[in-house]
């Protein structure tokens, strides 16, 4: 009875070390706990960001992107974040600071990513919003939410995405798509895009 129990504490601890560290982050970490300070990501509203100035904690703030895009900062009042990348978010806060303090050295680092979220509504098992962690399509969205449910109608799934003031619709067809026909359909999502299975 004792070699099957170790053997399945081998196995566990080998399954531990070639289990890649990334994937380890991401079952850990819970929706929206994800942190980057990847100079090209584009800030959204609801994202957290650290924002701090070399020798300077007065100057060390967390802040809250708010619904219309906007932070406050000391010295420098409100700015917009929302739209800019971390790095244009970070000179332009620099440029703001220097009437204040001389050369400034500043870190900004998106603490808690809130923004990036797809969501998947109507007949799928597990309906609901999706981290947007890397780039995903829209057969892979509709495999996180659990699949199609036996009532969807799997020809009329439509995307919905929003640019600024207008509303663009992407037409699906489930069964096409999964026969290896007209894949074009299968774009890749973006932040905030609606999947919607009637």
């Amino acid at each position: 009875m004792k070699q099957p129990i170790k053997t399945i504490f081998f196995l566990m601890w080998i399954s531990w070390i070639m289990f890649p560290a990334g994937a380890r982050a991401v079952a850990e970490n819970p929706a929206g706990s994800g942190k980057t300070a990847d100079p090209e990501y584009v800030i959204g509203h609801g994202d957290i960001l650290n924002i701090d100035v070399w020798k300077d904690e007065a100057l060390a703030k967390q802040v809250t992107v708010l619904p219309d895009g906007r932070i406050a900062f000391p010295l420098i009042g409100e700015i917009t974040a929302g739209g800019k990348t971390v790095a244009q978010l970070r000179k332009e806060i620099e440029a703001g600071l220097k009437r204040f303090v001389p050369d400034p050295i500043l870190n900004v680092e998106v603490g808690q990513v809130n923004s990036m979220m797809i969501y998947v509504i109507g007949k799928v098992n597990h309906p609901g919003r999706f981290v947007l962690n890397t780039n995903i399509d829209i057969l892979q969205a509709l495999a996180m939410a659990g699949g199609l449910n036996p009532f969807a109608k799997q020809d009329s799934i439509k995307v919905f995405r929003k640019n600024n003031q207008e509303t663009s619709m992407y037409p699906f067809n489930y069964d096409e798509v999964s026969e290896g026909k007209q894949l074009s359909q299968n774009i890749l999502l973006k932040r905030g895009d609606v999947i919607v299975v009637p």
